[in-house]
């Protein structure tokens, strides 16, 4: 059986392969490393759909190791804004830096070693870029291998088995084009709701779909409700320009440039951390962003600052906010605010 999957789905992967700007054509010579690695470090979490402009951005901007090495932290992370997950972004810039001073590993143990590398980004680029046999599971990945051998175990618990098993298909030669493979099947045909069976390469050996429940795996644990936190936002504006911060190098959104914020408490804070004495307003609205870990509410405070406040930050030119870089939840606020 192992053999029969990775033949059936190499052959429906040279007809159907995704065109992608970081892959090479099926069967063709390795792609470039660097571009493996960025769009495997942009790759997790994120969409394919999402990624290809800031792949396309990054590309043209730093076009290898140490060009990206040798940029401005502070451009990078403008760049990177929207993407999310901004830890990715300071992670692979001390990444492109390692590599630029000491050379890219090309084994999946050297690679794991990097910055921002796990196990699962080593795996893809040890097979991808240097055509190693190693065993790629991302989350489509998963999701196929657990139709295919109907995994009963509920994730988290079942990861190790579904390793397991992703390893018992995956082939010695071309093990870069069956990873890549697996991912298309999961993104196009095996996907979450609705699975496309019916052109499925792989549908004859599937027990998901033999037992005519397919969409029923991967079994998933309940998931506890996320907390909730709660924060304010300050609009601070001094002749046609707008207070901005950098964020903390540690943490969320770390190093990014951003509007002032309180504290993210469990009850809504007020003014608490407002960035100077002003008559702040209170907006009769406010916005709302998701985390990885929480949900966060904030409310919008609006105050003209005086030239004898001179909070700490920079001051931008409000008609050019939109070159600023802000991540996610800060252009969400600026949109809010601009309806006051």
């Amino acid at each position: 059986m192992p053999d029969n999957i990775a033949a059936k789905l190499l052959h429906w992967y040279d007809a159907s392969a995704r065109v992608l700007p970081w892959r090479a054509r099926p069967g063709a010579n390795a792609p470039e490393p660097y571009r493996v690695w960025l769009s495997e470090v942009m790759l997790q979490q994120t969409q394919v759909a999402t990624v290809i402009p800031y792949f396309e951005k990054f590309v043209g901007a730093w076009p290898d190791f140490v060009s990206m090495a040798a940029a401005e932290d502070a451009d990078v992370m403008s760049a990177w804004a929207g993407l999310g997950y901004y830890a990715r972004a300071r992670n692979m810039l001390a990444c492109a830096r390692e590599v630029a001073a000491n050379g890219l590993p090309t084994d999946e143990a050297g690679l794991r070693a990097l910055p921002g590398v796990g196990g699962y980004t080593a795996a893809a680029i040890a097979a991808i870029a240097f055509g190693q046999r190693a065993v790629v599971v991302d989350g489509n990945v998963e999701r196929v291998v657990a139709r295919l051998f109907a995994v009963r175990d509920p994730l988290p618990g079942a990861k190790p088995r579904i390793k397991a098993l992703a390893d018992s298909i995956t082939p010695e030669v071309r093990a870069g084009d069956f990873a890549q493979a697996m991912m298309d099947l999961g993104s196009g045909i095996c996907t979450p709701r609705a699975p496309k069976c019916l052109l499925c390469p792989l549908r004859e050996d599937c027990a998901g779909f033999a037992g005519g429940a397919p969409e029923a795996f991967p079994v998933k644990a309940r998931k506890p409700a996320s907390p909730q936190r709660y924060g304010t936002i300050f609009w601070a504006e001094r002749d046609g320009k707008l207070l901005l911060v950098r964020r903390p190098g540690k943490g969320l959104l770390g190093g990014m440039r951003a509007l002032p914020t309180g504290p993210w408490t469990d009850s809504p804070p007020g003014l608490t951390g407002a960035p100077a004495a002003a008559d702040w307003r209170m907006l009769d609205r406010g916005v709302s962003h998701v985390f990885t870990h929480f949900r966060l509410e904030c409310a919008l405070a609006v105050a003209t600052i005086g030239a004898q406040e001179a909070p700490q930050g920079e001051w931008w030119p409000l008609d050019e906010i939109e070159s600023a870089g802000l991540p996610t939840l800060f252009a969400k606020a600026v949109r809010a605010f601009g309806r006051r």
